[in-house]
Protein backbone atom coordinates (compact mmCIF):
# COMPACT_ATOMS: atom_id res chain seq x y z
CA UNK A 1 0.00 0.00 0.00
CA UNK A 2 -0.40 2.30 -1.86
CA UNK A 3 -0.93 1.13 -5.42
CA UNK A 4 0.50 4.27 -7.00
CA UNK A 5 3.95 2.97 -6.09
CA UNK A 6 3.71 0.43 -8.90
CA UNK A 7 1.95 2.26 -11.74
CA UNK A 8 2.64 0.53 -15.04
CA UNK A 9 1.63 0.41 -18.69
CA UNK A 10 -1.56 -1.36 -17.60
CA UNK A 11 -2.85 1.84 -15.97
CA UNK A 12 -1.54 4.03 -18.79
CA UNK A 13 -3.25 1.93 -21.44
CA UNK A 14 -6.63 2.11 -19.68
CA UNK A 15 -6.37 5.89 -19.23
CA UNK A 16 -5.26 6.41 -22.84
CA UNK A 17 -8.22 4.33 -23.99
CA UNK A 18 -10.56 6.82 -22.30
CA UNK A 19 -8.73 9.82 -23.71
CA UNK A 20 -8.74 8.34 -27.20
CA UNK A 21 -12.45 7.65 -26.87
CA UNK A 22 -13.11 11.15 -25.51
CA UNK A 23 -16.00 10.45 -23.09
CA UNK A 24 -14.94 11.20 -19.52
CA UNK A 25 -18.38 10.95 -17.85
CA UNK A 26 -19.58 7.55 -16.67
CA UNK A 27 -23.22 8.11 -17.72
CA UNK A 28 -24.74 9.03 -21.08
CA UNK A 29 -23.08 9.88 -24.41
CA UNK A 30 -23.82 6.33 -25.50
CA UNK A 31 -23.23 6.96 -29.20
CA UNK A 32 -19.96 8.81 -28.71
CA UNK A 33 -18.34 6.31 -26.38
CA UNK A 34 -18.52 3.39 -28.84
CA UNK A 35 -18.94 0.72 -26.20
CA UNK A 36 -16.35 2.06 -23.74
CA UNK A 37 -17.68 1.84 -20.18
CA UNK A 38 -14.80 1.84 -17.71
CA UNK A 39 -16.92 2.41 -14.60
CA UNK A 40 -19.24 -0.47 -15.53
CA UNK A 41 -16.24 -2.71 -16.17
CA UNK A 42 -14.71 -1.78 -12.82
CA UNK A 43 -17.98 -2.44 -11.00
CA UNK A 44 -18.12 -5.90 -12.56
CA UNK A 45 -14.50 -6.62 -11.56
CA UNK A 46 -15.15 -5.44 -8.02
CA UNK A 47 -18.30 -7.57 -7.72
CA UNK A 48 -16.17 -10.62 -8.51
CA UNK A 49 -13.34 -9.51 -6.20
CA UNK A 50 -15.69 -8.86 -3.28
CA UNK A 51 -17.97 -11.83 -4.02
CA UNK A 52 -20.96 -9.50 -3.91
CA UNK A 53 -24.02 -9.17 -6.10
CA UNK A 54 -23.92 -5.40 -6.49
CA UNK A 55 -21.30 -2.63 -6.63
CA UNK A 56 -21.87 1.11 -7.02
CA UNK A 57 -18.84 3.26 -7.75
CA UNK A 58 -18.74 6.72 -6.18
CA UNK A 59 -16.33 9.64 -5.96
CA UNK A 60 -14.58 8.77 -2.67
CA UNK A 61 -14.60 6.56 0.39
CA UNK A 62 -16.34 9.34 2.32
CA UNK A 63 -19.04 9.42 -0.34
CA UNK A 64 -19.31 5.63 -0.09
CA UNK A 65 -20.15 5.84 3.62
CA UNK A 66 -22.74 8.59 3.10
CA UNK A 67 -24.29 6.76 0.15
CA UNK A 68 -24.40 3.48 2.07
CA UNK A 69 -26.14 5.09 5.04
CA UNK A 70 -28.59 7.00 2.86
CA UNK A 71 -29.35 3.88 0.82
CA UNK A 72 -30.43 2.13 4.00
CA UNK A 73 -32.71 5.05 4.92
CA UNK A 74 -30.55 6.51 7.68
CA UNK A 75 -30.79 10.25 8.16
CA UNK A 76 -31.94 13.09 10.41
CA UNK A 77 -31.75 12.28 14.10
CA UNK A 78 -30.73 8.64 13.66
CA UNK A 79 -27.78 7.38 15.68
CA UNK A 80 -24.90 5.50 14.06
CA UNK A 81 -22.45 3.70 16.34
CA UNK A 82 -18.82 4.01 15.21
CA UNK A 83 -15.34 3.56 16.75
CA UNK A 84 -13.09 6.14 18.37
CA UNK A 85 -10.22 5.09 16.08
CA UNK A 86 -10.95 5.86 12.44
CA UNK A 87 -10.56 8.76 10.03
CA UNK A 88 -12.51 12.01 10.40
CA UNK A 89 -14.46 11.09 7.25
CA UNK A 90 -16.47 8.55 9.26
CA UNK A 91 -18.27 11.09 11.41
CA UNK A 92 -18.33 13.67 8.60
CA UNK A 93 -20.26 11.25 6.38
CA UNK A 94 -22.75 10.50 9.14
CA UNK A 95 -23.33 14.14 10.00
CA UNK A 96 -23.77 15.13 6.35
CA UNK A 97 -27.06 13.19 6.45
CA UNK A 98 -28.16 14.86 9.68
CA UNK A 99 -27.49 11.67 11.64
CA UNK A 100 -25.61 11.49 14.93
CA UNK A 101 -22.26 9.68 15.30
CA UNK A 102 -22.08 7.75 18.56
CA UNK A 103 -18.44 6.97 19.29
CA UNK A 104 -17.61 3.91 21.38
CA UNK A 105 -14.46 2.16 22.58
CA UNK A 106 -12.23 -0.13 20.58
CA UNK A 107 -10.62 -3.33 21.86
CA UNK A 108 -7.32 -5.06 21.10
CA UNK A 109 -8.39 -5.62 17.49
CA UNK A 110 -8.19 -1.80 17.13
CA UNK A 111 -11.81 -1.88 15.96
CA UNK A 112 -15.22 -1.86 17.63
CA UNK A 113 -15.58 -3.57 21.00
CA UNK A 114 -18.88 -5.52 20.82
CA UNK A 115 -19.56 -4.90 24.52
CA UNK A 116 -19.21 -1.16 24.01
CA UNK A 117 -21.53 -1.34 21.00
CA UNK A 118 -24.20 -3.21 22.95
CA UNK A 119 -24.03 -0.68 25.78
CA UNK A 120 -24.45 2.27 23.39
CA UNK A 121 -27.68 1.14 21.71
CA UNK A 122 -30.70 3.39 22.25
CA UNK A 123 -34.14 3.64 20.61
CA UNK A 124 -32.56 6.08 18.13
CA UNK A 125 -29.82 3.69 17.02
CA UNK A 126 -30.25 2.68 13.39
CA UNK A 127 -26.82 1.38 12.35
CA UNK A 128 -23.49 0.06 13.53
CA UNK A 129 -20.44 0.87 11.44
CA UNK A 130 -17.21 -1.01 11.98
CA UNK A 131 -14.13 0.71 10.58
CA UNK A 132 -11.49 -1.88 9.68
CA UNK A 133 -8.56 0.40 10.33
CA UNK A 134 -5.06 -0.54 9.23
CA UNK A 135 -6.21 -3.59 7.31
CA UNK A 136 -7.91 -5.84 9.86
CA UNK A 137 -11.29 -6.69 11.33
CA UNK A 138 -13.03 -6.92 14.68
CA UNK A 139 -15.26 -9.68 16.04
CA UNK A 140 -17.56 -9.81 13.03
CA UNK A 141 -19.73 -12.64 14.37
CA UNK A 142 -20.48 -10.83 17.62
CA UNK A 143 -21.20 -7.54 15.85
CA UNK A 144 -23.44 -9.25 13.28
CA UNK A 145 -25.37 -10.93 16.09
CA UNK A 146 -25.88 -7.62 17.90
CA UNK A 147 -27.19 -5.98 14.72
CA UNK A 148 -29.52 -8.88 13.99
CA UNK A 149 -30.86 -8.94 17.55
CA UNK A 150 -31.59 -5.20 17.53
CA UNK A 151 -32.67 -4.92 13.88
CA UNK A 152 -29.80 -2.56 13.04
CA UNK A 153 -28.08 -1.98 9.72
CA UNK A 154 -24.52 -3.32 9.82
CA UNK A 155 -21.99 -1.39 7.72
CA UNK A 156 -18.35 -2.20 7.04
CA UNK A 157 -16.03 0.70 6.36
CA UNK A 158 -13.30 -1.36 4.68
CA UNK A 159 -11.54 1.64 3.17
CA UNK A 160 -8.18 0.54 4.60
CA UNK A 161 -8.83 -3.19 4.44
CA UNK A 162 -9.18 -4.21 0.80
CA UNK A 163 -7.72 -7.69 0.39
CA UNK A 164 -8.42 -8.83 3.95
CA UNK A 165 -10.79 -11.73 4.67
CA UNK A 166 -12.86 -13.16 7.50
CA UNK A 167 -13.71 -16.86 7.41
CA UNK A 168 -12.98 -16.85 3.69
CA UNK A 169 -15.17 -13.85 2.90
CA UNK A 170 -13.64 -10.59 1.64
CA UNK A 171 -13.80 -7.76 4.15
CA UNK A 172 -16.48 -5.35 3.01
CA UNK A 173 -18.77 -8.14 1.81
CA UNK A 174 -19.87 -9.49 5.20
CA UNK A 175 -22.22 -6.81 6.52
CA UNK A 176 -25.37 -5.37 4.92
CA UNK A 177 -23.28 -2.78 3.11
CA UNK A 178 -19.54 -2.37 2.59
CA UNK A 179 -17.59 0.79 1.78
CA UNK A 180 -14.24 1.14 0.04
CA UNK A 181 -11.88 3.98 -0.77
CA UNK A 182 -9.64 4.16 -3.82
CA UNK A 183 -7.94 7.45 -3.02
CA UNK A 184 -4.30 8.13 -3.78
CA UNK A 185 -2.85 6.30 -0.76
CA UNK A 186 -4.96 3.14 -0.76
CA UNK A 187 -3.80 -0.34 -1.79
CA UNK A 188 -5.54 0.11 -5.11
CA UNK A 189 -6.12 3.66 -6.27
CA UNK A 190 -8.22 5.56 -8.75
CA UNK A 191 -6.64 8.84 -7.63
CA UNK A 192 -10.03 9.59 -6.06
CA UNK A 193 -12.88 7.11 -5.86
CA UNK A 194 -14.84 4.69 -3.74
CA UNK A 195 -17.43 1.96 -3.87
CA UNK A 196 -20.49 0.64 -2.06
CA UNK A 197 -20.96 -3.13 -2.17
CA UNK A 198 -24.03 -5.08 -1.11
CA UNK A 199 -26.11 -8.18 -1.74
CA UNK A 200 -29.31 -6.23 -1.05
CA UNK A 201 -30.84 -5.18 -4.36
CA UNK A 202 -32.97 -2.41 -2.85
CA UNK A 203 -29.92 -0.84 -1.21
CA UNK A 204 -28.03 -1.08 -4.50
CA UNK A 205 -30.80 0.61 -6.50
CA UNK A 206 -30.95 3.37 -3.89
CA UNK A 207 -27.17 3.82 -4.07
CA UNK A 208 -27.22 3.90 -7.87
CA UNK A 209 -29.86 6.63 -7.92
CA UNK A 210 -28.78 8.64 -4.85
CA UNK A 211 -25.18 9.03 -6.06
CA UNK A 212 -26.32 10.69 -9.31
CA UNK A 213 -28.91 13.33 -8.36
CA UNK A 214 -31.63 10.69 -8.01
CA UNK A 215 -31.49 9.67 -11.70
CA UNK A 216 -33.12 6.28 -12.25
CA UNK A 217 -30.74 5.36 -15.14
CA UNK A 218 -33.55 3.75 -17.10
CA UNK A 219 -32.92 3.49 -20.84
CA UNK A 220 -30.12 5.20 -22.74
CA UNK A 221 -31.54 8.70 -23.00
CA UNK A 222 -29.98 10.80 -20.26
CA UNK A 223 -32.54 13.54 -20.70
CA UNK A 224 -35.50 11.17 -20.34
CA UNK A 225 -34.44 9.69 -17.01
CA UNK A 226 -36.75 10.38 -14.08
CA UNK A 227 -35.95 11.22 -10.46
CA UNK A 228 -37.65 8.85 -8.00
CA UNK A 229 -36.14 10.76 -5.08
CA UNK A 230 -33.60 13.42 -4.13
CA UNK A 231 -29.93 12.71 -4.63
CA UNK A 232 -26.50 14.28 -4.84
CA UNK A 233 -23.50 14.15 -7.14
CA UNK A 234 -21.12 11.45 -5.96
CA UNK A 235 -20.21 10.23 -9.46
CA UNK A 236 -16.84 8.83 -10.41
CA UNK A 237 -15.34 9.74 -13.79
CA UNK A 238 -14.27 7.34 -16.53
CA UNK A 239 -10.66 8.49 -16.10
CA UNK A 240 -10.63 7.57 -12.43
CA UNK A 241 -12.40 4.29 -13.14
CA UNK A 242 -9.85 3.44 -15.82
CA UNK A 243 -6.97 3.66 -13.34
CA UNK A 244 -8.93 1.54 -10.85
CA UNK A 245 -9.73 -1.06 -13.49
CA UNK A 246 -6.05 -1.74 -14.07
CA UNK A 247 -5.29 -1.63 -10.34
CA UNK A 248 -7.99 -4.06 -9.20
CA UNK A 249 -6.71 -6.64 -11.66
CA UNK A 250 -3.35 -6.31 -9.92
CA UNK A 251 -4.77 -6.67 -6.39
CA UNK A 252 -3.46 -10.25 -5.86
CA UNK A 253 0.00 -9.04 -6.88
CA UNK A 254 -0.16 -6.14 -4.42
CA UNK A 255 -1.46 -8.28 -1.54
CA UNK A 256 1.31 -10.85 -2.06
CA UNK A 257 3.95 -8.11 -1.86
CA UNK A 258 2.33 -6.61 1.24
CA UNK A 259 2.19 -10.02 2.92
CA UNK A 260 5.86 -10.71 2.18
CA UNK A 261 6.98 -7.34 3.55
CA UNK A 262 4.63 -7.52 6.54
CA UNK A 263 5.82 -11.01 7.48
CA UNK A 264 9.50 -10.06 7.31
CA UNK A 265 8.97 -7.04 9.56
CA UNK A 266 6.74 -8.88 12.02
CA UNK A 267 9.21 -11.73 12.38
CA UNK A 268 12.04 -9.24 12.90
CA UNK A 269 10.44 -7.74 16.02
CA UNK A 270 8.31 -10.66 17.26
CA UNK A 271 10.81 -11.78 19.91
CA UNK A 272 11.76 -8.30 21.12
CA UNK A 273 10.82 -7.99 24.81
CA UNK A 274 7.73 -5.86 25.37
CA UNK A 275 6.39 -6.16 21.82
CA UNK A 276 2.91 -7.63 21.31
CA UNK A 277 0.62 -7.48 18.28
CA UNK A 278 -2.97 -6.49 17.58
CA UNK A 279 -5.49 -9.30 17.85
CA UNK A 280 -6.80 -10.71 14.58
CA UNK A 281 -10.00 -12.70 15.27
CA UNK A 282 -9.89 -16.43 14.60
CA UNK A 283 -10.69 -17.07 10.95
CA UNK A 284 -9.49 -13.61 9.91
CA UNK A 285 -6.62 -12.68 7.64
CA UNK A 286 -5.63 -9.04 7.52
CA UNK A 287 -4.72 -7.25 4.31
CA UNK A 288 -1.12 -6.73 5.48
CA UNK A 289 -1.36 -3.02 4.66
CA UNK A 290 -0.03 -2.05 8.11
CA UNK A 291 1.98 -3.75 10.84
CA UNK A 292 0.44 -2.83 14.20
CA UNK A 293 2.19 -3.64 17.46
CA UNK A 294 1.91 -2.58 21.08
CA UNK A 295 4.53 -1.38 23.54
CA UNK A 296 3.93 -1.77 27.30
CA UNK A 297 2.97 1.90 27.81
CA UNK A 298 2.57 5.31 26.15
CA UNK A 299 6.01 6.56 27.16
CA UNK A 300 7.81 3.66 25.50
CA UNK A 301 5.57 3.80 22.43
CA UNK A 302 6.35 7.48 21.94
CA UNK A 303 10.07 6.87 22.42
CA UNK A 304 10.02 4.10 19.83
CA UNK A 305 8.01 6.22 17.42
CA UNK A 306 10.46 9.11 17.79
CA UNK A 307 13.45 6.80 17.42
CA UNK A 308 11.98 5.39 14.21
CA UNK A 309 11.51 8.88 12.79
CA UNK A 310 14.98 10.06 13.81
CA UNK A 311 16.67 7.00 12.34
CA UNK A 312 14.94 6.88 8.98
CA UNK A 313 12.22 4.31 9.69
CA UNK A 314 9.48 6.36 8.06
CA UNK A 315 5.69 5.91 7.85
CA UNK A 316 5.24 4.66 11.42
CA UNK A 317 2.81 6.40 13.78
CA UNK A 318 1.57 6.47 17.32
CA UNK A 319 -1.99 7.75 16.89
CA UNK A 320 -2.53 8.94 20.47
CA UNK A 321 -1.83 12.58 19.56
CA UNK A 322 -2.90 12.32 15.91
CA UNK A 323 -5.60 14.83 14.93
CA UNK A 324 -6.89 12.92 11.89
CA UNK A 325 -7.48 9.44 13.27
CA UNK A 326 -8.29 9.49 17.00
CA UNK A 327 -10.97 11.07 19.17
CA UNK A 328 -8.60 12.93 21.53
CA UNK A 329 -7.73 15.61 18.95
CA UNK A 330 -11.08 15.94 17.19
CA UNK A 331 -11.84 19.32 18.74
CA UNK A 332 -13.71 20.45 15.64
CA UNK A 333 -16.19 17.63 16.31
CA UNK A 334 -16.39 18.16 20.07
CA UNK A 335 -16.86 21.93 19.65
CA UNK A 336 -19.08 21.56 16.56
CA UNK A 337 -17.08 24.04 14.52
CA UNK A 338 -19.01 24.29 11.27
CA UNK A 339 -19.38 26.64 8.32
CA UNK A 340 -23.13 26.03 8.36
CA UNK A 341 -25.67 25.74 11.18
CA UNK A 342 -25.94 22.30 12.77
CA UNK A 343 -29.40 21.18 13.82
CA UNK A 344 -30.35 21.29 17.49
CA UNK A 345 -31.02 17.55 17.33
CA UNK A 346 -27.46 16.79 16.28
CA UNK A 347 -26.05 19.27 18.81
CA UNK A 348 -27.98 17.58 21.60
CA UNK A 349 -26.95 14.17 20.32
CA UNK A 350 -23.26 15.10 20.51
CA UNK A 351 -23.29 16.68 23.97
CA UNK A 352 -21.93 13.42 25.40
CA UNK A 353 -18.53 14.20 23.84
CA UNK A 354 -18.01 17.06 26.32
CA UNK A 355 -17.79 14.69 29.29
CA UNK A 356 -17.33 11.13 28.05
CA UNK A 357 -13.93 9.50 28.47
CA UNK A 358 -12.64 6.62 26.39
CA UNK A 359 -10.15 5.03 28.76
CA UNK A 360 -10.20 1.65 27.07
CA UNK A 361 -9.48 3.18 23.67
CA UNK A 362 -6.69 5.27 25.21
CA UNK A 363 -5.20 2.09 26.65
CA UNK A 364 -4.81 0.52 23.22
CA UNK A 365 -4.10 3.54 21.03
CA UNK A 366 -1.53 5.05 23.39
CA UNK A 367 0.59 1.87 23.24
CA UNK A 368 0.13 1.17 19.54
CA UNK A 369 2.58 1.82 16.74
CA UNK A 370 1.27 1.44 13.21
CA UNK A 371 3.71 0.99 10.32
CA UNK A 372 2.66 1.34 6.70
CA UNK A 373 3.71 -1.53 4.44
CA UNK A 374 5.01 -0.20 1.13
CA UNK A 375 4.87 -2.05 -2.17
CA UNK A 376 8.00 -0.48 -3.62
CA UNK A 377 10.44 -1.93 -1.07
CA UNK A 378 12.83 -4.65 -2.22
CA UNK A 379 13.16 -7.70 -0.01
CA UNK A 380 16.67 -6.57 0.92
CA UNK A 381 15.35 -3.17 2.01
CA UNK A 382 12.60 -4.78 4.11
CA UNK A 383 15.05 -7.04 5.92
CA UNK A 384 17.34 -4.11 6.67
CA UNK A 385 14.34 -2.12 7.91
CA UNK A 386 13.21 -4.96 10.17
CA UNK A 387 16.68 -5.31 11.66
CA UNK A 388 16.85 -1.59 12.38
CA UNK A 389 13.38 -1.60 13.98
CA UNK A 390 14.36 -4.45 16.30
CA UNK A 391 17.61 -2.74 17.28
CA UNK A 392 15.88 0.56 18.05
CA UNK A 393 13.15 -1.05 20.16
CA UNK A 394 15.71 -3.09 22.13
CA UNK A 395 17.79 0.02 22.78
CA UNK A 396 14.78 1.81 24.28
CA UNK A 397 13.61 -1.17 26.31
Amino acid sequence: MPGFELFSDLERNEVNDVLDNGVLMRYGFDGMRKGHWKAKELEAELATTFESNHVQLVSSGTAAVSVALASAGIGAGDEVIMPTFTFVASFEAIMMLGAIPVLVDIDDTLTLDPKAVEAAITPKTKAVMIVQMCGSMGNMDALSKICNNHNLVFIEDACQAIGGTYKGKPLGSIADLGCFSFDFVKTITCGEGGAVVTNNKAYYINADHFSDHGHDHVGNDRGAETHPFLGYNFRISELHAAVGLAQVRRLPEFINIQKRNFTILRNAIADVPGVTFRTVPEGGEESYAFLNFFMPNLELAQKVSEAFKTNGVDACWNYYHNNWHYIRKWNHLKDLKSLYPISSEVKEGLEYLQTKSFDQSDFYISRNISCLIKLSWTEEEVRARGSKMAQLIKAIN
